[in-house]
């Protein structure tokens, strides 16, 4: 059927498929709902989603985030968006993409309006059919079957292709619109349409019953009678029907609609043509920012280019109507661009009259990158000089941080669990440590960035040095936690990195005043920039998409943060673990004296965190022992709730509730306990279970303990120590930007040294590697030399 092709992508087209179509179309009769009443539907495993877009016309939104609320949508569908890469005949599948997107909007409750090219390409198609077909009966009577080869195709006359493919454009789109039960009519304009005060008012009486009716109105020029566009001919304050953008731009604000589709073959507007070396994605235009664009040349195919729609664009603007211009060809976007321009997705060039007060977060990558790049040409000592001054700022400043933080717990009172209140709560103590751990990462950070790892003579006077460097732009997100935010600038600079940080709202007033305070160190070097905190509107989401800007994302919540970063994450590496899935593993020849200390230690102490114990695996000779029932005392004095693995289930009689999954992060009181046969037992529940972030076996073998080790291929693995150790502080790191369960670069807490990379340096005397070939005369030593020591404080 049509439904399942168009979803999957359209086979070349065919005079049968299209025999269909107009059948269909002709045969069925639009289902018109009661005057008043509005007929949601929803079909196959598409979601129905309910969304506030009760608003009141008059002023366009101001940010992408509001978009969402947009009731009344018209989608222009440009030339190059609508026919194929010959410019002869349809992209069918991606009209049957944008009828399903269409569709999904309509049955939300939206009020959609197509203005669509095409109908030239389409009726090009048919009369080159018809000609050739015409051509081929003529020479096979007259001149046989070799001429044929030889025959020409007349050009073809615009308004004659329009005249020819506009019955059958539109059959199609009823075909393809009837797949989703919506109805869909069809009408044809011309400027006469819009500059004649009685046409025009009957013009809007039709869309608007159109709409009261739900059905999806096509409007396009009636390019079989339209003369050709003049320049220069807009009225004063009219915009002429001279191309469907302008059509689309007067169609918008003469409807009073919320937001006005622009889809075309490029992104959206770029500050100087698409394709040249230094072009950038706009991703917000203002109204007054004409002059820092360079226009190139219009489309491949149809009558605007990209100055055409920003003159359309701003009209509408102007009227009341947002404006989104987007790639609507690119297959990898194309299936979801308009329902994501919806959503309020960072996709194409965004039309607003309110500009930010302060710099976009394009602007603060930028920033960032350059202030980063200063701040690794620093010395080490002047960073070291940084981040002690951030370190006393955090102590003399401690009533004003403390005054924020008191705003933030006030205002997430209610709304936030316990362990995230907690999270949430700065305390002198906590600033005391917070800068304790500061003045560790500043001595570390005298011998980081340029230390030599490796130094090679390729040849006499041809030496090459590996040494280390920062990796670039940071973007560290991270939940409630506003101890995070100078932690991750202080090993920022010592790394010499430019950072983007995303704080959670919870935490905003503590994180503003935070992010002050490292400015103001930074600022004894003249490197105030290098720290961004990211204040605008922009989703988790959009950040991701940022892969120019940003060389690493760091996430530091929870695992479904993690997760939703990862997932989200367009050609950017992510460092962070997915999971903290912690096990203890009890030996039978276990310490009585130890066992309930670490457990109480690792499950208790911090439960919130990802380094708390989740799953302990009992040695099956522990079960109804004195040292069993310790642990079972002690878990039910701390109010942990139990959960019992399968085995540990089947030897008691009146056990806790069964786990329903062995691989579960509670992240509270909670915690499962299992019985394992031996060591080889715990190690291959943990390697199925686990999820590689810090394991413990407690016994006093030191045999078993070795194996255990040595055999456990998580990032941390530690013997008779709480897995609450598993801290950048504790482990003398000074602090951490998050642990990472990955096994390419760092693993584990990652302190300073997990956020540096390497280059080469190569110093030669006019050397060529022809010199080294066969017959050169040069040969490669490839000796090894000395490294130069580090220092250390």
């Amino acid at each position: 059927m049509l439904s399942q092709v168009c979803r999957s992508g359209f086979q070349p087209f065919s005079r049968r498929l299209l025999s269909w179509a107009q059948s269909t179309a002709v045969s069925r009769s639009c289902r018109v709902q009661p005057s008043g009443i509005r007929h949601v539907r929803s079909w196959s495993n598409i979601p129905f989603i309910t969304v506030p877009l009760s608003r009141t016309h008059g002023k366009s939104f101001a940010h992408r985030s509001e978009l969402k609320h947009a009731k009344r949508i018209v989608v222009k569908l440009g030339s190059a968006v609508v026919t194929r890469g010959d410019e002869c005949g349809l992209a069918l599948g991606r009209l049957a993409s944008i009828v399903e997107q269409v569709s999904v909007l309509q049955n939300q409750g939206r009020e959609m309006m197509l203005v669509t090219s095409g109908a030239v390409a389409f009726g090009k198609q048919r009369l080159r059919h018809e000609i050739l077909l015409s051509q081929s009966v003529r020479q096979a009577l007259h001149s046989g079957q070799n001429q044929l080869k030889e025959m020409a195709i007349p050009v073809l006359e615009a308004r004659a292709c329009a005249a020819a493919g506009q019955s059958g454009l539109m059959a199609l789109y009823e075909a393809m619109f009837t797949q989703y039960s919506i109805c869909a009519a069809q009408i044809l304009v011309t400027n006469l349409d819009f500059h004649d005060e009685q046409k025009r008012r009957n013009l809007n009486g039709t869309l608007h019953e159109l709409l009261r009716m739900n059905i999806v109105p096509i409007v396009n020029t009636n390019d079989a009678v339209v003369p050709p566009a003049e320049p220069n001919s807009d009225l004063q304050g009219v915009i002429s029907v001279k191309d469907n953008d302008s059509l689309a731009a007067r169609l918008a604000v003469e409807m009073k609609t919320d937001l006005l589709i622009v889809l075309s073959d490029v992104e959206g507007l770029f500050d100087s043509p698409p394709g040249s070396d230094d072009a950038k994605l706009i991703d917000t235009f203002y109204p007054g920012d004409q002059q820092s664009v360079t226009f190139g040349t219009k489309s491949r195919v149809g009558m605007g280019g990209m100055e055409a729609k920003v003159k359309a664009a701003l009209w509408a603007l102007q009227g009341g109507t947002s404006v989104v211009i987007a790639n609507g060809t690119h297959p990898k976007v194309s299936g979801h661009v308009i329902t994501d321009i919806v959503e309020g997705k960072k996709v194409g060039t965004f039309f607003s009259e309110v500009k930010p007060a302060g710099p976009t977060v394009e602007q603060q990558g930028e920033m960032a990158r350059s202030g980063g790049r200063t701040l690794a040409t620093l010395e080490p000592e002047q960073r070291a000089e940084i981040i002690h001054h951030l370190a006393d700022l955090l102590t003399d400043q401690r009533d004003e941080i403390l005054l924020a933080n008191k705003k933030d717990l006030e205002e997430a009172e209610g709304r936030l669990a316990a362990p995230l209140l907690k999270r949430l709560s700065l305390s002198t103590s906590k600033l005391n440590s917070l800068a304790i751990g500061l003045r560790q990462i500043a001595a570390s950070s005298q011998d980081s960035v340029g230390r030599v790892l490796r130094r090679t003579r390729i040849a006499k006077n041809l030496e090459l040095e590996q040494v280390t460097v920062p990796i670039g732009v940071l973007l560290v997100i991270f939940e409630s936690r506003p101890d995070c935010l100078p932690q991750v600038a202080a090993l920022a600079i010592a790394s010499g990195n430019g950072l983007l940080l995303k704080g959670g709202k919870e935490a905003a007033h503590s994180n503003r005043i935070l992010h002050l305070l490292t400015q103001e160190a930074l600022s004894i070097h003249g490197v105030k920039e290098a720290v961004q905190l990211v204040n605008t509107r922009e989703e988790v989401e959009d950040l991701c998409r940022l892969d120019r800007m940003i060389d690493l994302i760091i996430p530091r919540g929870s695992s479904q943060l993690v997760r939703d970063i990862q997932k989200a994450a367009k050609g950017i590496p992510v460092m962070g673990h997915s999971e903290g899935i912690c096990h203890m593993y009890v030996d039978s020849e276990a310490s009585v004296d130890k066992v309930t200390r670490l457990v109480r230690d690792s499950k208790c102490e911090y439960p919130a965190a990802c380094n708390a114990l989740e799953t302990l695996l009992i040695h099956r000779d522990l079960l109804r022992t004195p040292l069993f029932d310790q642990i079972i005392d002690m878990l039910r004095v701390e109010q942990v709730k139990i959960h019992a693995g399968p085995k540990f289930a089947s030897y008691l009689t009146f056990s806790p509730s069964e786990v329903k999954s062995l691989r579960t992060e509670y992240g509270d009181l909670e915690l499962c306990i299992e019985v394992v046969d031996s060591v080889q037992e715990a190690i291959d529940h943990i390697h199925k279970y686990g999820s590689s972030h810090t394991d413990v076996i407690v016994t006093e073998n030191e045999k078993t303990a070795e194996f255990f080790l040595q055999h456990v291929d998580s990032a941390c693995v530690f013997w008779n120590a709480s897995s609450r150790f598993s801290d950048g502080y504790r482990f003398g790191l000074g602090a951490e930007v998050g642990i990472s369960t990955s096994r390419i670069h760092a693993r584990g807490p990652v302190g300073l040294e997990g956020l540096l990379t390497t280059k080469w340096l190569l110093r030669g005397q006019d050397h060529v590697v022809s010199d080294f070939s066969e017959h050169g005369s040069l040969k490669y030593l490839h000796e090894n030399l000395p490294v130069p020591q580090r220092t250390t404080n």
